[in-house]
C-alpha cells in the first residue's frame, strides 16, 4: 500500500507530461507547415517519454536513455517544435534524485556536448545562444535533480532516526516489563516457597497452625496472581504498564519476609507522605521494585534471621533507602538478573545503588533523587520523628 502511495505522484506527473506534450505540440504543429507531419509514430515518441519516468524507481538509467533517444527520434524525424523534451527533463531529474548522479551528469554532459556540435555545424551566433541557453537548462536540471535528492535523504535520514527512537522506546519498555515480571514472580515464588515450607514444619510439630499457614499461602498466590494478569494486561495493551507500586505498599514486603521467618522491620527516616509527594509516581515504583528484590533475595539466598528497611534520610535532592540484613552477604558471589534489573531501573532515572558488607550480613543501599520540595502546606520531607513499624 505504502509502494502504491509512493507511485502516485509520479503517475499523474506522467499523463500530465503526456498531455502537455500531445496537446502542445498538435497546436504548435498548425504553425509550422514545413515540418514533418504528425503521424502515429511521432505520437508514438511523445508518448514514450511520458511511459519511460514510469521507471523512475526500478531502473532510472533505462528512464533516462529511453527518454533521450525518444526525443533524438523525433528531432532527427524533423516533426513539429513543441513541449516534447518535457518528458526528458523530467527523467533527468527523476535520475539525479534517484542517486544516479554519475549517470545523469554523464547524460547532460553529452547532451550538451551535442548541442554545441549541432549549433556549430549549423553556423550562426543564433544557434550558439540557443545551444548555451539549452545547456545552462540542462544543468539547472540536474542541479534541481540534486536538491530533490538531497531533500528526500534528509526526508529518509529522519525517518530512519524516528524508526531507531521507536524502537529504542519498544526495546526500553519490554526490559521494564521483563524486569516487572521478574520481580514479582521471583518475589511471589520466593515467598510462597517459604512460607510452604513453613507449613510442612508446623504440619509436624503444631497442626493447630497449619490452617495459618495455608491461608497465608493462599493470599499470596492470590495477590501474585492478580500482579501477573495486570502484566499480561500490559502485554495485551488493555492496561497501563505500572500497577501504581507505592511507599505504602512497602510494609507488606516486610511482612512477607516475617512470615518466611525473619524478624524484619521498617524505619522511616522523615514523613511519608512528603518523601511520596517528591518522589514521584514512577521513583516511587522504583522504591518499591528495589525493597522487593533486595527482601526477596534476602529471604532466598542470604539465610539471615534479622532483616530491617530503612526508608531515608533525606540528603540534598537525594532519597536513601537501605535494606540490611545478617545473612551471608555475597563473598563474591556474581550478579544475577535481579540485582541488574535494580541497577537498570535506578539508571533510568537518574540514581545509583551499592551493596555494602556489614559482618556479618548485606546491606543494599541505593540513592533516589527527589523533586522540588513541597511548600509549607504539604512541609518538608524529613520534618517531624521517625515512625518505626516492627
Amino acid at each position: 500500500m505504502r509502494s502504491a502511495r509512493r507511485r502516485r505522484p509520479v503517475v499523474a506527473v506522467a499523463v500530465l507530461a503526456a498531455v502537455i506534450q500531445l496537446a502542445g505540440t498538435h497546436v504548435a504543429s498548425g504553425r509550422q507547415p514545413l515540418a514533418h507531419p504528425l503521424d502515429g509514430f511521432g505520437y508514438l515518441l511523445l508518448l514514450a517519454g511520458p511511459a519511460l519516468l514510469l521507471l523512475h524507481r526500478r531502473a532510472p538509467e533505462v528512464m533516462l536513455g529511453g527518454t533521450v533517444a525518444a526525443t533524438a527520434a523525433y528531432l532527427a524525424i524533423g516533426y513539429p517544435w513543441g513541449p516534447f523534451p518535457l518528458s526528458m527533463a523530467l527523467a533527468l531529474i527523476l535520475a539525479t534524485a534517484a542517486r544516479r548522479r554519475v549517470f545523469a551528469w554523464s547524460v547532460a554532459g553529452a547532451l550538451v556536448a551535442a548541442v554545441f556540435t549541432w549549433a556549430i555545424v549549423h553556423g550562426g551566433d543564433q544557434d550558439l545562444v540557443r545551444a548555451g541557453a539549452a545547456s545552462a537548462w540542462l544543468v539547472i536540471l540536474v542541479l534541481i535533480g540534486e536538491g530533490v535528492r538531497l531533500r528526500l535523504e534528509r526526508v529518509a535520514e529522519r525517518r530512519a532516526h524516528a524508526h531507531e527512537a521507536r524502537q529504542r522506546a519498544e526495546d526500553e519498555y519490554r526490559l521494564a516489563l521483563a524486569r516487572d515480571i521478574h520481580d514479582v514472580v521471583a518475589h511471589s515464588l520466593s515467598m510462597i516457597n517459604v512460607r510452604a515450607s513453613v507449613a510442612l514444619h508446623l504440619a509436624d510439630r503444631d497442626p493447630d497452625q497449619l490452617r495459618p499457614a495455608l491461608e497465608a499461602i493462599k493470599t499470596a498466590s492470590k495477590e501474585s496472581l492478580v500482579q501477573v494478569r495486570e502484566l499480561l494486561g500490559v502485554l495485551r495493551q488493555d492496561a497501563p504498564r505500572q500497577p501504581g507500586l507505592t511507599l505504602a505498599n512497602i510494609p507488606g514486603l516486610v511482612e512477607d519476609a516475617q512470615h518466611g521467618g525473619l524478624a524484619a522491620r521498617i524505619e522511616y527516616d522523615g514523613d511519608p507522605s512528603a518523601l511520596r509527594t517528591r518522589l514521584g509516581p514512577e521513583r516511587e515504583a522504583v522504591v518499591y521494585r528495589v525493597v522487593q528484590e533486595a527482601v526477596t533475595n534476602a529471604v532466598r539466598h542470604s539465610g539471615a534471621k534479622h532483616l530491617a528497611v530503612h526508608i531515608g534520610p533525606v540528603s540534598g535532592d537525594a532519597l536513601t533507602v537501605a535494606v540490611d540484613d545478617d545473612g551471608t552477604g555475597r563473598h563474591g558471589s556474581p550478579e544475577g538478573n535481579g540485582l541488574r534489573g535494580m541497577r537498570e531501573r535506578l539508571a533510568g532515572i537518574g540514581g545509583s545503588v551499592e551493596l555494602v558488607e556489614l559482618k556479618p550480613g548485606l546491606g543494599v543501599h541505593a540513592r533516589f533523587p527527589l523533586g522540588d520540595e513541597p511548600g509549607p502546606d504539604g512541609g518538608p520531607p524529613g520534618a517531624g520523628p521517625a515512625g518505626k513499624q516492627p
